[in-house]
């Protein structure tokens, strides 16, 4: 999560999204657009974990049937 705050575009590129880092340091590369280059990826870091708590969930629910 700091990591998404300090440097929002490095955020990206470790989760394996190249070219929405790229996107993201071009707009963070501007002082005023650091604060939605940050809140841009501390969403989208919250979604992919909300995602993978759901493909859990999913799983889980899946195997109970059986």
């Amino acid at each position: 999560m700091l990591l998404a705050i300090l440097l929002p575009f490095l955020s990206f590129i470790v989760r394996g999204k190249v070219l929405t880092g790229i996107i993201c340091l071009i707009l963070q590369i501007t002082l005023i657009g650091w604060i939605p280059a940050a809140a841009w990826a501390v969403l989208s870091l919250n979604n992919e974990r909300a995602e993978e708590r759901n493909d859990k969930l999913i799983k889980a629910m899946r195997n109970n049937q059986r």
